[in-house]
């Protein structure tokens, strides 16, 4: 008798494990498509994703609304976004897949550039004002909440009065690109946190690093 209940507890277990749904997570980087935007401190959403792909071993494939790859880590599937709507309507991206994937808000992650930050600081939040940043302000709107989580990467605010346009779609100077490097390893590391760790832990881990 216990060989037999010992040999049906190990043909069910597989099946009850298959049962278990993947938590699923979206990571948004917030950028504009282009190669005139590429290199500029308004895309470090886009660029933070492309350091995390290489780290992580994921591409991105182009997608409806934008750039998408798939990560898996231990039995969690993250989904990264890279909206192709241009800045200012990242809220029209964001809607779709996590409604096409089923992605509770609590595991969606905003990625963004922040002036009210000095260069590299890294800022995790679970709410806030868009900042008069039009991507948040896009998100905001859309989702009709500032209750979710964003990732803030300080590009500093070094411009004179009314050239922040300027600034923000400048390219990096050359002390900042030789910063980056540590920064970006900093903020993939950050990113994974936020999968495996839960936010809370991560804020106290990396937020002022």
């Amino acid at each position: 008798m216990f060989r037999f209940l010992e040999s049906l507890f190990n043909w069910s277990a597989p099946l009850l494990e298959e049962k278990i749904p993947m938590k699923k997570f979206l990571i948004v980087g917030l950028g504009n498509i282009g190669t005139e935007y590429a290199k500029t401190r308004h895309n470090i959403g886009f660029k933070i994703l492309d350091a995390l792909s290489q780290k992580e071993g994921f591409s991105f494939e182009t997608e409806k609304l934008g750039e998408v790859g798939v990560l898996k880590i231990k039995g969690r599937s993250i989904l990264c976004l890279k909206p192709s709507t241009y800045m200012n309507r990242s809220g029209k991206a964001l809607r779709y897949w996590m409604e096409k994937e089923k992605i509770p808000l609590e595991n969606v992650l905003v990625v963004t550039d922040d002036i009210n930050l000095p260069f590299g600081t890294l800022r995790l939040k679970t709410k806030g004002s868009d900042g008069g940043h039009n991507g948040l302000r896009d998100i905001q709107r859309i989702l009709q909440t500032t209750a979710y989580n964003r990732f803030r990467f300080g590009i500093g605010s070094d411009f004179g009065k009314g050239r922040q346009v300027d600034y923000v779609l400048g390219e990096w100077n050359p002390e900042e690109e030789k910063g980056l490097p540590e920064r970006l390893e900093k903020s993939t590391a950050l990113i994974r946190s936020f999968i495996l760790s839960g936010i809370k832990t991560t804020m106290n881990t990396f937020n002022g690093t």
